[in-house]
């Protein structure tokens, strides 16, 4: 750039080209645009970049895109561009090798001819804009007087209109004043809000006359529409003003840096001004209660003093985000027609009685009464039972968000309550971030596996759920992070587990513990058809027209290829049939295709030799014909799918000697039989226990033999050599099938009595029969749990009479009708009873002489 005539800008007759597709340069203006295309990268490195003078920095800035080759061809290119010096070079890898380029406008230029296209392109320009025209201020005044004082005019207007505190607004005061007229038209349009292609008219407008013409209409544009936005907003003229004067700057190119800017600091100030100011108005304009507020207000006078290196200037304004976005005060509203959700939860899922009536029961608590607190739940139950998709059809049932929290190995109270701000990289808890993503303040709070906590050094997370969980303390809430107090009263918070033994008394007291049993035959295969199926079909792009499952098939697959309390495997295995009836469709799909092919190429292979016919027709006699539909899958279809079953009814095969009892255990995965087994051999009278046994089974053991060994003459129970004392010169051995399962409890007591009194008597222990209860040294039955989970056990196991706890009769209540009609319930009190209800024809006493009456 040469000195000229006066204060005339000289641009080199030759300028390299720079297109860009982000936006019109205009001269006065400052943009940044991106270079990252083959040829604008190469003009960055070859020329900007190693350049030592001056002259280097100016290039011509070119609206339009470069193709992304490099050896392709430059589209046309637009006649007009804008000589520009570039102020700043920024240079990045990520995400691709790329550079960011600060340029300002200085003068229009005229793409004479295209000198060169590689590495960059490179024109012969002429210049349009000659400062030397702005000092003849004679022929300026006859000529363009009355049209640059009409755009002055109008551009102080606006001017006027706008927050002058703002430091934006007070620049482009202070360019009004100073720049000369000729030079405002550019300027203004690259601040006002206006279109890409309006600008590039305003480039293209070269005569001043023509320019001051196409700009004056476009303020007058932006002028009406901040008087519109005035009268809409009277209520607050000062806000009104701060929003007005943020939205133009903003807005420039989609970009942050100001148009007639060439500070770049500055100019990122201004921006940050504006968010807060934005910020500020969030805060003022939310719901919080009082203290949140005045914390938050608290915290933004903060903000304002801080200087943006400072760490805690970042953690302080997403702490403000924060408070902003939680649901202070919004709100769904529930859907209280009882009808329909008794109809949506029988839709969603088969049986689960209590859990329903425990759902309308809210229901109807909240139409007598709008501030009811949500209710805390426990669903207590074995895995596949539906405990946690019931969690998410109460929340469709009553029309709230639904968020689920998985619990399982949490073992930091952090997790729950959030970290304090004052440690690195702290975030609020499960529980406010779940209400941010909801954004309501009464969702439908999942708390999955609440029962397989942790605990660590970090704190015990099940301590910090008691706040959470307490209906008269979650009303104020505080998590760390926060520091504030937030409602959780409104939230319906369900919880589920497997087992009530591993969640500690606190916790469990503070929530409505609902039990979930496992489905009996009938429910399953009420399920399966009514969900698992049609689910599978439609996983697999299967239709009822293709396969189809009739219920003895499937009742094949409930009694011999699971064995659950829930519906899991059962859903994998009509995956399975589903996978494999897919292949056969497929198949018949492809031949024929196949076959279709074979029979209209058949005319042309008239001429073909003897030889490769003969192969042809073998090939497609080996085709075999598509399988009719709709598939049925019937019992040699499962077995070859499924392949053998997994579970047989060996009952009676396993009680077909002395020594062999059935019992019946709870586990957190539902009820189970269980086999006991003895042999005695020639030794010196010890008792072995195998199977992974608790202590508490242990003593049952020693408890059952020191029974039998006191009423053996009773019983006539003997050893191998004749004598009542069973343990003789005899050794025993106790063993519980499944040896790698560990096992506990006392119910176990009154099957080693009967496996032993089989044992020690030669007799066979009836193979329909199972039993549980606790025994005494003295003979008592006592009561036990899990008894609804045992007899659905014995129900899928194919047995007919289960001996129980006289004292648990009243448990017979929660067992289905149907199970307790299939199943005889023997009530005893004592072994004796235990005994008699065991053994086919009673278990013979022998009677006692009678006692003699003191007469004292």
């Amino acid at each position: 750039m040469a000195p000229g005539n006066g204060t005339a800008i000289q641009i080199p007759s030759r300028l390299p080209l720079l297109l860009s597709h982000e936006g019109v340069l205009l001269p006065g203006s400052t943009m940044r645009t991106s270079a990252h295309t083959p040829r604008n990268l190469q003009l960055v490195q070859n020329r900007l970049l190693k350049g030592t003078s001056l002259r280097s920095t100016i290039i011509g800035v070119i609206p339009g895109s470069e193709p992304e080759g490099d050896g392709e061809e430059l589209s046309q290119l637009h006649r007009i561009g804008t000589a520009a010096l570039a102020v700043q070079v920024v240079g990045s890898n990520w995400p691709k090798p790329h550079y960011t380029l600060l340029v300002t406008g200085l003068c229009r230029f005229q793409i004479l001819h295209l000198v060169k296209e590689q590495p960059y392109p490179v024109a012969e320009v002429q210049q349009l804009d000659r400062l030397e025209q702005f000092t003849d201020k004679t022929s300026l005044e006859n000529e363009l007087g009355e049209l640059s004082e009409q755009f002055y005019k109008y551009a102080v207007q606006l001017v006027e209109m706008l927050d002058i505190s703002v430091p934006a607004v007070a620049k482009l005061r202070r360019l009004l004043d100073h720049l000369p007229r000729e030079a405002l038209p550019d300027v203004v349009t690259s601040v006002i809000r206006t279109t890409n292609k309006e600008k590039l008219q305003v480039l293209d407008a070269v005569g001043l006359e023509e320019r001051f013409k196409m700009t004056i209409p476009l303020l007058v544009r932006q002028i009406e529409g901040l008087k519109l936005l005035q009268k809409t907003r009277k209520s607050n003229k000062n806000d009104d003003k701060t929003t007005i004067a943020i939205r133009p700057f903003r807005r420039l190119n989609q970009i942050p840096g100001k148009q007639f800017s060439i500070d770049a600091e500055e100019d990122e100030e201004d921006d940050d001004v504006d968010d807060m100011v934005m910020l500020e108005k969030k805060i003022k304009s939310s719901s919080m209660p009082e203290p949140a507020l005045k914390v938050c207000i608290k915290e933004m006078k903060r903000l304002k003093k801080m200087p943006q290196s400072m760490p805690e200037y970042a953690l302080t304004r997403n702490y403000l985000e924060l408070m902003v976005e939680l649901p202070w005060s919004k709100s769904t509203t529930d859907r209280l027609d009882i009808r329909a959700a008794r109809i949506l939860l029988d839709n969603d899922h088969y049986a689960m009685e209590k859990l329903k009536k425990r759902v309308l029961e809210y229901l109807a608590v909240r139409q007598l009464k709008n501030n009811l607190k949500g209710p805390i739940l426990c669903f207590v139950g074995p895995p596949g039972v539906g405990k946690t998709s019931v969690g998410r059809s109460v929340a469709k049932t009553l029309g709230r968000e639904f968020h689920r929290i998985a619990l399982g190995g949490v073992c930091d109270q952090s997790d729950i309550r959030g970290h304090r701000r004052t440690y690195v990289g702290s975030m609020p808890g499960r529980i406010i971030n779940g209400l941010k993503t909801v954004g309501v303040n009464n969702p439908v709070f999942l708390l999955d596996e609440v029962d397989k906590l942790g605990k660590s050094l970090q704190g015990d997370p099940a301590a910090a759920l008691l706040e959470v969980l307490d209906p008269e303390q979650n009303h104020s809430f505080t998590d760390h992070y926060l520091n504030v107090a937030f409602d959780l009263s409104q939230v319906l918070f369900i919880a589920t587990a497997n087992t009530m033994a591993t969640i500690p008394p606190a916790l469990l007291d503070r929530m409505e513990v609902i039990q979930v049993p496992g489905y009996i035959q009938e429910e399953k295969l009420e399920i399966a058809h009514r969900h698992l199926i049609p689910k599978q079909l439609e996983q697999h792009g299967l239709t009822p027209q293709q396969i189809q499952i009739p219920q003895e098939a499937t009742l094949e697959i409930i009694t011999r290829y699971t064995r659950e309390a829930g519906v899991r495997s059962l859903d994998r295995k009509f995956g399975a049939i589903c996978r494999a009836v897919a292949v056969k469709v497929a198949e018949g799909q492809h031949k024929d295709t196949k076959q279709d092919r074979l029979e209209s190429g058949e005319e042309s292979r008239e001429h073909v030799p003897e030889d490769s016919k003969m192969e042809s027709v073998s090939d497609s006699a080996a085709l075999a014909l598509p399988p009719e539909m709709p598939i049925l899958v019937d019992h040699h279809a499962l077995k070859d799918i499924l392949g053998p079953p997994m579970y047989e009814m060996e009952v009676s095969q396993r009680l077909n000697q002395p020594g062999v009892a059935i019992g019946l255990a709870w586990t957190p995965l539902g009820g189970e039989i269980m086999f006991v087994e003895a042999s005695r051999m020639d030794g010196e009278g010890q008792l072995t226990l195998t199977g992974q046994l608790g202590d508490v089974m242990k003593e049952s053991a020693h408890l059952a033999i020191s029974w039998l060994r006191s009423n053996a003459k009773m019983y006539q129970l003997k050893n191998s050599s004749g004598s009542f004392d069973l343990l003789d010169n005899t050794d025993i051995h106790l063993h519980f099938p499944a040896g790698a399962v560990t096992k506990d409890g006392p119910s176990a007591g009154v099957t080693i009595v009967t496996c032993l009194a089989s044992l020690f008597s030669g007799r066979l222990v009836r193979s329909d029969v199972a039993m549980t209860g606790e025994i005494t040294l003295r003979g008592l039955v006592l009561p036990v749990g899990g008894i609804k989970d045992k007899a659905l056990a014995a129900h899928r196991a194919g047995l007919k009479s289960i001996i129980i706890p006289k004292r648990n009769e009243n448990d017979l209540e929660e067992i289905p009708v149907n199970v307790r009609g299939e199943l005889n319930f023997v009530m005893a009190s004592s072994l004796d009873e235990v005994l008699n209800a065991a053994f086919d024809g009673g278990f013979p006493v022998k009677t006692r002489p009678d006692l003699l009456n003191s007469k004292l």
